[in-house]
């Protein structure tokens, strides 16, 4: 709401004030979000601290610490390990597992999510027999992969396929079954057709439900991949997990285990990234907030801006008629 007189009164300071808000907000997240991090951080160092006096204590409260290793001796384990070629040799040899499998499962499982959710047809022949197959955990494949697979090496990227296809395939649908209809009718009135259809209001209309099952889908993928290298694999970081409970070494099993659980995270966190660089067009619940209170206050500052004109201007209007 503006008035000339407010806009006479305000001038050239207008612009300069609303950047001063958008700098003053812009220090304000910064400071929130390394706030954030540091809380992250010390919950991490806290878990670490009560790992170490819990096991130099040789404390059993239930559970009998005195026989887990110490952060500082898997610290020296890792410290030895990252001096070895095979330990770099296992981390490439899960991700390349990891990023084969999950690139395969992302490209059909979004593909047929969008067919099934946009063609009855497709849905009455394909979900049936997926459906029936997805309640089966991944994991539970390995026997069906060695037998089918001519190589071990096939047989992990397919259970790694299968893990992370049906989160993928499930949110896809889900996603392009939420879409408002009122966009692609808004399109097809203005001429569009299925594909223009498909590749500028369903497929980006879709992208956050995409990503939220690519994120889940990576987590799940993770999960099958290292169990079926303690399976049937012969490299990897499950296969030198289970390699090391094997021989009983405890602090190379925590560096196994500390290893998967940083690649899953980085993985993941790649996803989610990914998808907020491609989604920036979709506002989060803090930015909301944040837009209807500065609207509010804005709405606000107008209002009582232009009363006072308004008051003004009727005094001055009065004192001419006297």
């Amino acid at each position: 709401m503006s008035t000339p007189a407010l806009d006479a009164t305000l001038g050239p300071a207008a612009p300069a004030a609303a950047g001063a808000d958008a700098a003053s907000v812009g220090r304000t997240r910064t400071a929130a979000g390394l706030r954030r991090w540091a809380v992250r951080s010390a919950s991490l160092a806290a878990v670490v601290a009560v790992w170490q006096w819990l096991t130099t204590a040789d404390a059993r409260v239930g559970l009998r610490f005195d026989r887990l290793p110490s952060p500082v001796e898997v610290a020296a384990e890792l410290g030895r390990q990252l001096g070895t070629r095979i330990y770099y040799l296992d981390l490439a040899q899960s991700m390349i597992r990891i990023l084969t499998g999950f690139a395969l499962a992302a490209v059909a499982g979004i593909a047929l999510g969008v067919l099934v959710a946009r063609s009855r047809w497709a849905g009455d022949v394909l979900l049936p027999p997926v459906e029936v197959v997805r309640p089966i955990p991944a994991i539970a494949l390995v026997p069906i992969a060695i037998l089918v697979f001519p190589t071990d090496e096939q047989g992990i990227v397919f259970i790694t396929f299968a893990a992370a296809f049906f989160p993928i395939m499930v949110s896809t649908r889900h996603a392009v079954r939420a879409l408002p209809t009122l966009w692609e009718d808004a399109v097809r009135t203005m001429g569009g057709g299925r594909a223009h259809v498909l590749w500028n209001v369903v497929l980006p209309g879709t992208l956050p439900g995409v990503f939220g099952g690519l994120s889940v889908g990576m987590g799940v993928a993770w999960i099958c991949v290292i169990s079926a290298e303690m399976i049937s694999g012969e490299f990897g970081v499950g296969y030198r997990t289970w390699h090391a409970y094997t021989v009983v070494d405890y602090p190379a099993v925590l560096v196994g285990m500390a290893s998967i659980g940083v690649l899953g995270w980085v993985a993941s966190a790649s996803i989610e990234l990914l998808g907020r660089r491609l989604t920036r067009w979709l506002h989060s619940a803090d930015e909301w907030a944040d837009e209807w209170a500065d609207q509010g206050a804005d709405e606000g500052a107008d209002e009582g801006a232009d009363a006072r004109a308004y008051a003004g201007a009727g005094a001055g209007a009065e004192g001419g008629a006297r």
